[in-house]
C-alpha cells in the first residue's frame, strides 16, 4: 500500500484523502519537512496558488518538495526522477517554473475567469481509458507555455488542461470532487 502525502497547508487537501484512501492508499498530511519522510507519492491540492506560495515559505518546504520529486534538479523543469506528483488546479500552477519548478510549463492563474466563470465539461484525457472525464473547473488556470518533455493530455478550447512529465501529473480541474477516481488511478499506477 503506497503512503501519499497530501499537502494540508491551504485548499481542497481533504477531498483527496477520501478519494486515495478509497483507492487503498495510505495518506499523510503535509505540513512540515518532517512529514516528507517515507511518502511513496505526493498530492499538491487546489486552494489558492498565493497563500499556498506563502505556506511553502513559511515551512520551509520549498526545496524539500523539490528535493522529493525531482531530486538533485538544479533548476527548473526537474524530469520527475523522484516519487510521482499529482498538483490539481492550484497544485497545477505550484508545479510550474514561476513557483516550485518542477514541470517545464508555465500556467496562467484563473485563465477561464473568475468564480463566475466556474463550469463542469466532459473532457477526453489521453491515457485515461472508459470514456469521457467529469472535469470541475474553478477558478482554473490553464498550461500557457510548455517544454518539449510536457506531455499535454487534455484540452479546453484549444488550451491544455491536463499534462504529465515523467512522473508528474498535473491537471486544471479538480479530480477529487466527482466520484470518478481515474486522475488518482492514474497518478498511482506511477508507483
Amino acid at each position: 500500500m503506497p503512503l501519499i502525502g497530501v499537502l494540508a497547508l491551504q485548499g481542497g487537501f481533504r477531498a483527496h484523502e477520501r478519494m486515495l484512501r478509497g483507492l487503498g492508499a495510505g495518506v499523510r498530511e503535509v505540513r512540515v519537512p518532517a512529514d516528507l519522510a517515507g511518502l511513496d507519492g505526493l498530492v499538491i491540492p487546489g486552494g489558492e496558488s498565493s497563500t499556498m506560495t506563502l505556506g511553502i515559505e513559511r515551512e520551509g518546504l520549498r526545496e524539500p518538495l523539490r528535493e522529493l520529486v525531482a531530486p538533485g534538479a538544479g533548476g527548473g523543469g526537474g524530469g520527475g526522477g523522484g516519487v510521482p506528483v499529482l498538483g490539481s488546479c492550484a497544485g497545477l500552477i505550484m508545479l510550474d517554473s514561476d513557483h516550485l519548478a518542477l514541470m517545464d510549463m508555465r500556467a496562467r492563474r484563473n485563465a477561464f475567469g473568475r468564480q463566475l466563470r466556474s463550469f463542469e465539461t466532459d473532457l477526453e484525457v489521453a491515457g485515461i481509458a472508459g470514456g469521457l472525464l467529469r472535469a470541475v473547473f474553478i477558478r482554473a488556470p490553464w498550461i500557457a507555455e510548455h517544454g518539449p518533455d510536457v506531455e499535454i493530455l487534455a484540452e479546453v478550447d484549444g488550451h491544455p488542461v491536463a499534462a504529465r512529465q515523467g512522473s508528474m501529473l498535473a491537471v486544471a480541474f479538480h479530480a477529487e470532487l466527482t466520484d470518478d477516481d481515474r486522475v488518482h488511478r492514474l497518478f498511482l499506477s506511477a508507483m
